[in-house]
């Protein structure tokens, strides 16, 4: 049978043995009104009066967004939030773009996250982690780090943060707090959220709240320097909005990561030779070091021993910015590369998701397909493929006749499980 898989910004068709079990999540259709549904969930908000009522126009107005790697819908939530806010002054709003410890957007990357009418007419400024002067101090972490904010995003006598609610690898779901820690967070403090001890905490993984370490330090640090509101929805295959939460930060949330979990987290009854999965397409899909979450999602439910087979276009290259290609060139193998993350004494910016990799690499085999060099690939301790078809026919020399074989259209939109 022909599956498309989420691959770039037109995906990419592959015929896969009809005994192949798809998984995805269940489809929702985008809401015929966007525009009303947000504008409701602004005037009705969960556990806060409406939006309009808490902002005064003298207020300066931060709203911070997620940067290019994720399919906010940033063009339509920001004019939207400034024209229920339409009687605050445009020049005392500044947007963030949550980057975290990702590259600066360029300003036709904003036109293309913004449009040109917000680009033309506000503030919109980059989260520059490396640079102290641009945060500051808000107070200390009880994971052991001081906490370092973006100075707007402090000073600001505002607050909005905005985002998407999918399930998360180790944070059991983005959105909420994530906006802030780490989106608009210092190094230092991010170091800690991201270090060994906690990404491996086996609390620390897809669709889990309870327990997890790195939503508990994310939710610490909002606290500290906590969002007025929260603006936050879910999407569908296709990108569109299918529901919107918006209100209180910690509670808006909640239901919303209920409403996720209901629809993306999938049972299935075993654990498969061959996953093949996408990693959601553009703009996810921009580097290889995204492409981590679609694999994080296929190692769920992959044998030990078995194959993983990743397709994402990494537009972005690996990227050429940050550590993560370098820290894979300091070991030869990916448990070596483990133990050397997992060593108190190790701490590299972008060793979390090598560390993520590594964890994949040790149980399965990791076949990528991709716009990548054989030699990028390679770099990066994957085996490159270029013909996902020929490759299960090559792969059933391995594991027999009846190889079985999962797919993951989605990538890590939908998150499969097995009750071992």
């Amino acid at each position: 049978m022909k599956i498309k898989l989420e691959y770039g910004k037109e995906g990419v068709t592959v015929n896969v043995p009809d005994t192949a079990v798809v998984v995805e999540p269940i489809h929702l259709d985008g809401l015929a009104d966007e525009k009303g549904a947000v504008l409701h969930s602004l005037r009705n908000p969960i556990g806060s009066i409406p939006l309009r009522e808490m902002v005064k126009k003298t207020d300066r107005v931060a709203i911070v967004i997620s940067d290019i790697t994720r399919p906010t819908p940033n063009h339509k939530l920001v004019p939207w939030l400034l024209e229920e806010l339409s009687h605050v002054p445009l020049e005392q709003f500044v947007v963030i773009n949550g980057t975290g410890t990702h590259r600066d957007q360029m300003r036709e990357e904003f036109v293309e996250m913004l449009g040109e009418w917000v680009v033309e007419n506000v503030r919109i400024i980059n989260n520059n982690c490396h640079d102290k002067s641009t945060q500051v101090k808000v107070g200390t972490s009880r994971f052991g780090c001081d906490v370092y904010l973006n100075k707007e995003y402090v000073e600001a006598d505002f607050r909005i943060v905005t985002g998407f609610i999918e399930p998360h690898f180790f944070a059991g779901f983005s959105g909420g707090p994530k906006g802030i820690m780490p989106g608009v967070a210092g190094l230092e403090t991010i170091l800690t959220f991201h270090n060994a001890r906690m990404i491996g905490d086996p609390l620390a993984t897809w669709g889990n709240m309870e327990g997890n370490p790195v939503q508990e330090m994310s939710g610490e640090i909002n606290k500290m320097c906590k969002p007025d509101f929260m603006l936050n929805f879910t999407l569908n295959g296709d990108k569109e909005i299918t529901e919107v939460f918006a209100g209180e930060l910690f509670e808006a949330h909640s239901v919303g990561c209920a409403f996720v979990k209901e629809h993306a987290m999938i049972k299935c009854d075993q654990r498969f030779d061959v996953v093949i999965t996408s990693n959601s397409g553009y703009p996810l899909d921009q580097n290889l070091y995204q492409a981590v979450k679609g694999m994080s999602a296929a190692h769920k439910i992959v044998k030990q021993g078995g194959t993983i087979i990743c397709a994402a276009e990494c537009s972005d290259g690996l990227p050429n910015h940050g550590n993560y290609a370098k820290i894979l060139q300091m070991r030869r193998t990916p448990q070596e590369i483990l133990d050397m993350i997992n060593d108190p004494a190790f701490q590299v910016f972008d060793q979390w998701q090598v560390q993520k990799q590594a964890v994949i690499q040790v149980w399965a085999d990791v076949l990528v397909y991709s716009s990548l060099s054989d030699e990028e690939v390679e770099r990066a301790m994957f085996k490159p493929i270029h013909d996902i078809e020929k490759t299960l026919d090559e792969l059933r020399a391995k594991y027999g006749e009846n190889m079985s074989v999962a797919v993951l259209p989605l990538g890590p939109l939908t998150i499969p499980y097995v009750e071992d």
